[in-house]
């Protein structure tokens, strides 16, 4: 069995080119999900996957980030937060997948969904929502869950995500 780094980066890869749509969505938005985070609040970011944390351990040129502690889907799990500019092809899975969510049914079984923290900052979600984006990016969103799911780690981390976001709905 391939270790869950291995498995990160083969759900990364799956969405390397990709984006919401097949021109650069941000122009719709002025990059609203790249926005630097402000100093004052220090809570922008975005989580990173069990292991995915190794990949950033060294600094990356042209890519100012910084790691921060964040539990929220597992514990010693991380954060990072960055300045809004990034080299693409170091952009943590979460960046890759925005603003979809891989979610895991009961039967196993990975979609691809609009993720409810979307929808304050992309205007895809209102704007036609998966029908809105690029088929080939919401199929690689399902193909990285797949993949994630192969990891016992990974697939957890993924539910936890799942449980958090539904707790929140029904508050």
């Amino acid at each position: 069995m391939p270790a869950p780094v291995d498995i990160l980066k083969e759900a990364r890869e799956l969405l390397r080119d990709l984006t919401p749509l097949k021109t650069n969505c941000g122009r719709i938005c002025g990059g609203a999900c790249c926005q630097p985070d402000p100093e004052e609040e220090g809570e922008n970011g975005m989580l990173l996957f069990p292991h995915e944390a190794e990949l950033y351990q060294n600094e990356i040129e042209g890519f100012p980030f910084h790691l921060a502690d964040d539990d929220t889907l597992y514990e010693g799990g991380k954060r990072l937060v960055c300045e809004g500019k990034c080299v693409r092809e170091h952009r943590p899975l979460a960046c890759r997948i925005f603003p979809l969510r891989m979610s895991v049914k009961a039967d196993g079984h990975v979609e691809a969904e609009i993720d409810p923290r979307a929808w304050w900052i992309c205007p895809l979600c209102e704007q036609g929502g998966l029908r809105a984006m690029s088929g080939a990016f919401v199929e690689a969103v399902k193909q990285a869950g797949e993949k994630l799911c192969e990891d016992p780690e990974l697939r957890a981390a993924l539910v936890r995500e799942q449980q958090m976001i539904d707790e929140t709905r029904h508050l």
